[in-house]
């Protein structure tokens, strides 16, 4: 009688679990919904609902044609095996989309069309560009914008890179001068 007596004795987890199981279960489902508004927020950045990016640089003027350009985060440079990357988002101007079949983004004025930095992909009206940001980047550095035409054509503008993205230049003054 002692064997069957110790053999129905549930154990200390078992009665943990039966008697918290429905309050681990609804914390379980309730921890996913502190994530929604991020999510909803990203999703909507992702779509174009909230515009370009977070922070719009403005219009800009490359020779006949122009852009919007808009920083995809408001925030420092992400780092990663590829170093540095800061995400730049396009859009083209309604009378250029049909003339432009490039457009690439660069630190620093392009030696040449082969040089001319990453290339903007996507639709022409939301174009996106992961930029490369190097360490050694000095404070008075400028993006340069190069567009090329479909005619063979090929207009470049710059602007200073406090004013396309502050955010990057904070990071570089935080990282000091670097050889």
């Amino acid at each position: 009688m002692s064997k069957s007596t110790a053999a129905a004795q549930p154990s200390r987890l078992s009665l943990f679990w039966h008697k918290w199981r429905f309050h681990i279960n609804v914390l379980l489902l309730l921890i996913p919904l502190g994530f929604m508004p991020k999510y909803f927020a990203d999703a909507a950045l992702f779509r174009g609902d909230t515009g370009l990016g977070e922070r719009e640089v403005g219009e800009i003027q490359v020779g006949p044609w122009s852009l919007r350009l808009a920083e995809l985060r408001d925030e420092a440079p992400r780092g990663g095996p590829a170093g540095y990357l800061k995400g730049f988002n396009a859009a083209l101007c309604d009378a250029c989309v049909d003339k432009v079949k490039a457009t690439y983004l660069r630190i620093g004025k392009p030696r040449s069309l082969r040089a001319a930095g990453v290339i903007f992909f996507g639709t022409p009206y939301r174009m996106g560009a992961q930029l490369p940001v190097p360490e050694k980047t000095k404070a008075d550095a400028e993006l340069w914008i190069t567009m090329e035409g479909w005619d063979g054509s090929m207009h470049q503008a710059s602007i200073p890179l406090s004013q396309a993205s502050p955010a990057t230049l904070a990071w570089l003054n935080t990282q000091g001068a670097k050889p």
